[in-house]
């Protein structure tokens, strides 16, 4: 199995997922009253079909459950991930439904 390195670019406002020199990566912006957004979800296509997608955002979301955020998930790829692990819901933020 390759090496997953997973990580915060706070430049970018994104979290990456590197994988074989490939970097999968979702882009965030954290908003006042510690919401977080999670804006877009990009994986490479050489990644396609390997679960890096939602290995990217399991380790988002138990980021944003360590650090008390609550999940604003604006991006179509995270929201239809909340659709399947509805045990993340409990860190949605008041108003965001999936």
């Amino acid at each position: 199995m390759s090496e997953r390195i997973f990580s915060i670019n706070k430049e970018k406002n994104r979290f990456e997922l590197s994988v074989d020199g490939h970097i999968a990566f979702i882009e965030y912006i954290l908003a006042k009253g510690d919401i977080m957004f999670l804006t877009h979800t990009e994986v490479p296509e050489a990644l396609g079909g390997k679960g890096v997608g939602s290995e990217i955002v399991e380790k988002a979301l138990n980021y944003i459950k360590d650090h008390n955020y609550t999940l604003a998930p604006l991006c179509p790829f995270v929201a239809k991930y909340l659709t399947k692990h509805t045990d993340w819901k409990s860190i949605l933020a008041p108003g965001y439904h999936v």
